[in-house]
């Protein structure tokens, strides 16, 4: 994955939102410091390559590129990832956004 100012290229959208996030820096190392309460959300739009693949024995990995580099990659359960298929052949079915 590029560094975050591969943004800067035309198309690339990468959103990070982190709650309750705290880093420590030093002598270039980067230390997780702070309350186990955090949380984070990443959104990246404009999507060039997707890829289902197996992760480990009983996961399912989703990875998404965009064209600058910027890369987001989920492991899901396998009824998780079941659900998700039926959700995609209800839209392809439904919606008009496959047309």
């Amino acid at each position: 994955m590029r560094s975050l100012s591969a943004l800067d290229e035309p198309g690339s959208v990468l959103s990070l939102q982190l709650d309750e996030f705290m880093l420590e820096l030093k002598d270039g190392s980067i230390k997780n410091v702070g309350a186990p309460n955090k949380s984070g959300t990443a959104k990246l739009y404009d999507v060039e390559d997707a890829e289902a693949r197996a992760f480990g024995d009983e996961r399912v990995k989703l990875a998404f590129e965009d064209d600058a580099g910027n890369a987001v990659e989920v492991a899901i359960s396998p009824s998780d990832a079941r659900s998700i298929a039926r959700g995609i052949e209800s839209l392809e079915e439904e919606s008009g956004v496959f047309e």
